[in-house]
């Protein structure tokens, strides 16, 4: 629908539709970084999927939200992990959206020299650990919008997380 064609309504809900996108994947990395199993499971559509790669992921809320309280995860917390994510870009289709967004797992940087900082301390720094590409297809329902599926990537020249990224772009190349 063209912004001619689309009402009032039409365009008002479309606004309140990316702000309720745009919290939902800011929501993403202090969830993450807290275990907040609870709002993963809050998230995620019952039969929602976390495709990791080779990584452990999981199928269903249920089981995405208990990879936030496995051993691992606390550690990965306890020693300072930090998720920090981009902008996302959003493409509505009425009840779906699909979201593409960037993502860096950062860490504190243990050999790294301590640096002071004028009225903020002293700090070794941080090293980013990954950046990846995210794609996240989703849901309206009756409680709000839920993680259908996300796939998550590593941006380390392979062609899968190229590929999350041209999809974003794939309504410019028709276009063009």
């Amino acid at each position: 629908m063209t912004k001619d064609a689309a009402t009032l309504e039409d365009r008002i809900r479309a606004i309140e539709d990316r702000l309720a996108i745009y919290n939902l994947i800011a929501s993403h990395p202090p969830s993450a970084d807290t275990a907040a199993d609870y709002y993963t499971r809050a998230v995620y559509a019952e039969d929602g999927v976390f495709d990791r790669g080779p990584l452990p992921g999981g199928t269903g809320n249920e089981a995405i939200a208990a990879g936030m309280k496995s051993p691992a995860h606390h550690a990965a917390i306890s020693g300072g992990l930090a998720h920090f994510c981009g902008l996302p870009y959003i493409e509505l289709d009425g009840d779906k959206a699909a979201v593409t967004s960037y993502l860096q797992i950062l860490t504190p940087d243990p050999n790294g020299v301590p640096v002071e900082l004028s009225n903020h301390g002293t700090s070794k720094g941080f090293r980013i650990h990954r950046v990846a590409a995210n794609r996240w297809d989703l849901v309206r329902t009756d409680t709000g919008w839920k993680i259908k599926r996300r796939t998550l990537r590593p941006l380390d020249g392979s062609e899968p997380a190229r590929q999350i990224l041209r999809q974003a772009l794939a309504a410019f190349e028709a276009s063009a």
